[in-house]
C-alpha cells in the first residue's frame, strides 16, 4: 500500500490551500483570547458563536512589525484597545504550517466596523432595559426635598471624589451633610462588577440613605465603557432611591446616565446640585413661615380694631348715663329748692332708683363688653398656630399649598406636616376623597 509521511501530507495540504484560496479575506470574528508576547507579537484565539455556543474557532497572529500600527489606529478611532470579547472585522491570509497547523495572519483591522458593533451592542442593551420595563424606573422616583444622607460610590483616591467633598464641606450656607463612601473601581474590566457590588451593599441598609451618587473624575472615553454595561444599567434603573451620576464627561452620555434619576456633568456639579436643593427648600420654608406670620398679624390687627371699637362704645355709654344722672340730679335740686319738704322723700326714691339704674346699666354694659372681649380673645387664641399645634393638631401642605385647598391628592406625593415639635415629611400611599 502506498503511503506518505505526516510531514508530506501537511506539505500537500499547505500547497493545496495556497493553490486554491485567495491571497487574503475579510473576516468577522470575536476575540476569545489575546496576549501580546514580550517580543511584540500578538497571538489571538478567534471564535464565532451562535448564542453562547461556539461554532468555529481558529488561531491568529499579528506580527510585531504590524501590531503597533494596527493597534494604534484601532484605539485612536474607537477610543478603546483590542481585547477579548470584542467583535472585529479583519483582513487575513490563511497559513498552514506543517508543524503548527492552520492559523490566520492578520494584516489589518477595520476600526469603523467595531465602532458600529459597539453602538449596536449599546443599543441592544438600551432596548433590553426598555423591554424589561425598567429603563425609566429610577427617573420616576421623586427627589427628596432635603437630601442629607448621601451614599457615594467612587474611588477613595479619585480627584473627583475630593472635589465633591470639598464643594460640600465648604458650602456658603454651612449645611452639614452625612456622606458615606462605598469604594469601588471606576474603570477597567472589573469596574462594573465593583460598582454593582457597592449598590447591593447600599441596598442592604437602604433606610439609612436619601439618595446615591456615582461620581468619578475625567478621563479617556475608553474609561467609560464600564458604565455602558447591562448589569450596572439594570441595577441603577431599579434602585429604590434616586441615583445621581457625575461621571466627568460633558460630551458622552453613558447608559448609566440615561437610567439614573439625574445626570450631571462633574462631581462638583453634583455637590452644587445637592446644596442648591437644600437651599431652595429652606427658601420655600421661610416663605411659608412668613405667610403664617402675615396671617397672624392681620388677625391681631383686626381684633385690636374691634377692641378699640367696643371700648369707645362703652365709654360713650358711660358718658351718656353719667350725663343723664347729672340732669336728674339738677332737676331734683331744683325741685328741692321749690318745695323740698313735700317732695324730699319722693326725689330720694327717684335718686336711689336712678342710682341703681345707673349702676345696673353700667355693670350690665361692662359685663357684656367683657364677655365680648373674652370671646374675641378666645377666637384670637384659637387661630394662633402655636396653640393649634400644642393641642395636637398639625399643619399639612403639599408643595407649599394647604392640603384642604387641593381637589385631588395624588398617590406618591410627598407632604410636609408641621407639629409642635417636629417637621415631618411623608408619602401618600392611598388617597380617597370623602363625600360632602
Amino acid at each position: 500500500m502506498d503511503h506518505v509521511s505526516l510531514y508530506e501530507l501537511n506539505i500537500l495540504i499547505r500547497n493545496a490551500l495556497l493553490a486554491t484560496l485567495e491571497q487574503s479575506y475579510w473576516v468577522v470574528a470575536e476575540i476569545a483570547e489575546m496576549r501580546v508576547h514580550h517580543n511584540g507579537h500578538c497571538f489571538m484565539e478567534l471564535v464565532e458563536k451562535e448564542g453562547q455556543q461556539i461554532k468555529a474557532k481558529t488561531r491568529a497572529t499579528i506580527w510585531a512589525s504590524s501590531y503597533v500600527a494596527i493597534s494604534y489606529r484601532f484605539s485612536n478611532v474607537t477610543g478603546q484597545h483590542l481585547k477579548p470579547g470584542m467583535k472585529i472585522l479583519f483582513n487575513a491570509s490563511i497559513q498552514y504550517h506543517e508543524l503548527y497547523g492552520l492559523s490566520l495572519l492578520i494584516r489589518d483591522i477595520d476600526a469603523q466596523y467595531t465602532i458600529g458593533e459597539r453602538a449596536r451592542k449599546r443599543q441592544e442593551i438600551i432596548d433590553r432595559l426598555i423591554a424589561d420595563g425598567v429603563f425609566d424606573m429610577n427617573r420616576e422616583i421623586p427627589m427628596p426635598l432635603v437630601p442629607q444622607r448621601i451614599a457615594v460610590i467612587s474611588s477613595e483616591s479619585a480627584a473627583g471624589y475630593g472635589d465633591f467633598m470639598n464643594q460640600l464641606n465648604q458650602n456658603e450656607y454651612g449645611y452639614q451633610l452625612d456622606v458615606t463612601l462605598f469604594p469601588a473601581l471606576m474603570q477597567g474590566e472589573k469596574a462594573e462588577i465593583s460598582i454593582v457590588d457597592s449598590l447591593l451593599r447600599i441596598n442592604s441598609k437602604i433606610s439609612a440613605f436619601d439618595l446615591v451618587v456615582v461620581i468619578r473624575g475625567g478621563g479617556a472615553t475608553l474609561d467609560l465603557e464600564c458604565f455602558d454595561g447591562y448589569e450596572l444599567g439594570s441595577h441603577i434603573a431599579q434602585f429604590p432611591i434616586p441615583v445621581i451620576t457625575g461621571i466627568g464627561h460633558e460630551r458622552d452620555e453613558t447608559i448609566a446616565d440615561m437610567v439614573a434619576n439625574k445626570k450631571l456633568k462633574t462631581p462638583t456639579a453634583v455637590a452644587v446640585f445637592l446644596i442648591e436643593t437644600i437651599s431652595d427648600f429652606e427658601g420655600r420654608l421661610d416663605e411659608h413661615f412668613s405667610s403664617i406670620s402675615d396671617i397672624l398679624n392681620d388677625a391681631i390687627n383686626e381684633t385690636s380694631q374691634l377692641l378699640d371699637l367696643y371700648s369707645n362704645r362703652l365709654f360713650r355709654k358711660g358718658q351718656y348715663l353719667l350725663h343723664t344722672g347729672q340732669l336728674q340730679l339738677e332737676r331734683f335740686i331744683n325741685l328741692t329748692n321749690a318745695g323740698w319738704k313735700n317732695s324730699l322723700k319722693t326725689h330720694e326714691v327717684m335718686l336711689e332708683k336712678t342710682k341703681r339704674t345707673l349702676c345696673h346699666e353700667s355693670l350690665k354694659t361692662l359685663e357684656l363688653q367683657a364677655k365680648m372681649m373674652n370671646q374675641l380673645e378666645r377666637q384670637l387664641n384659637s387661630v394662633n398656630p402655636e396653640n393649634i399645634l400644642r393641642r395636637g393638631f398639625s399643619i399639612t401642605t403639599i408643595n407649599g399649598k394647604n392640603i384642604n385647598a387641593l381637589s385631588e391628592i395624588p398617590v406618591g406625593a410627598e407632604i410636609m406636616t408641621i407639629t409642635e415639635l417636629h417637621d415631618l415629611t411623608s408619602k401618600v400611599i392611598n388617597s380617597k376623597k370623602r363625600k360632602q
